[in-house]
């Protein structure tokens, strides 16, 4: 199973603090706009060589773990 804070990470001083994949600049929300638009993990990974299918399963469970942490704040 992927442990998704090995690769996503937040620096104030790229992308404006946003999520982002570890060692690029390509943010979780890119690559869940990507996804979300109809784009296969293959097509990803083909435009952008420096993911893997590791990274683009850890920005689907990032985006999950904050949604349950929204709900459970609720």
């Amino acid at each position: 199973m992927v442990n998704y804070k090995e690769h996503i990470v937040i620096d104030p001083n790229k992308r404006f603090g946003k999520p982002i994949i570890s060692g690029t600049r390509i943010s979780v929300y890119d690559v869940l706009n990507w996804l979300a638009n109809g784009m296969s993990k293959e097509e990803i990974l083909d435009d952008f060589p420096e993911l893997s299918k590791d990274n683009i399963t850890a920005c689907l469970l990032f985006a999950a773990n904050r949604e349950r942490r929204i709900r459970v704040a609720s």
